[in-house]
C-alpha cells in the first residue's frame, strides 16, 4: 500500500514539473497569439507615427528627437545625468534590463534608467531617460513618455 502511493505521488509530481516546462509556457502563448517579449513592439510602431508628427525624425525601428525637442524636464535630466547626480529620486540610475529588446542589444548592465519629473503628477510619472555606457555618458541615451513602451534616440 506504502508503495503504490509512494508511485502514484512520483508519477503526479513528474507531471506537474513536466508541465512546467518551457513548452507548457510556450502553448500558452501561442493560444494568446504572441509571447510577452512580442507584446510591447506594437506600440513602438504606433509611437514613431506620433513621434513624426510632434517633430521627431524617424532613425531605424527607433524614432529620434533632438536635444531642443524634449521637453524642459528631460533637459534638466540629462544635465543631472551628465554631472552625476544628485537625482531627485532613489530609483534613478538604476539598471535597465532591456529585456524586452527595444533597445539595441549591449550586456547586461550596460544601461541606467533616469526619471523625468512630469509637471502635476503626484509620483514619478511615466517619463524615463535611459542612458548607455558609462555613468555621466549621454551619447547613447532613449526618451519614453510613455513608461518603456515605446523610444525614442537623443540626437544633437
Amino acid at each position: 500500500m506504502k508503495r503504490a502511493l509512494v508511485v502514484s505521488c512520483i508519477i503526479v509530481l513528474g507531471a506537474i514539473v513536466g508541465g512546467c516546462g518551457k513548452k507548457g509556457s510556450e502553448s500558452a502563448t501561442a493560444a494568446s497569439g504572441a509571447s510577452a517579449s512580442e507584446a510591447p513592439v506594437q506600440p513602438v510602431q504606433g509611437a514613431s507615427d506620433a513621434a513624426a508628427a510632434s517633430g521627431a525624425q524617424k532613425a531605424g525601428p527607433l524614432g529620434a528627437v533632438t536635444k531642443k525637442a524634449l521637453p524642459a524636464e528631460a533637459a534638466d535630466t540629462l544635465r543631472l545625468i551628465k554631472a552625476g547626480g544628485p537625482y531627485p529620486y532613489g530609483e534613478d540610475g538604476v539598471l535597465f534590463r532591456n529585456s524586452a529588446l527595444m533597445l539595441p542589444e549591449h550586456p547586461r548592465g550596460y544601461y541606467r534608467a533616469y526619471t523625468v519629473r512630469t509637471p502635476g503628477a503626484t509620483d514619478r510619472g511615466q517619463r524615463r531617460i535611459v542612458c548607455g555606457g558609462a555613468r555621466k555618458q549621454i551619447k547613447d541615451c532613449y526618451y519614453t513618455e510613455d513608461y518603456y513602451a515605446s523610444f525614442k534616440r537623443i540626437s544633437e
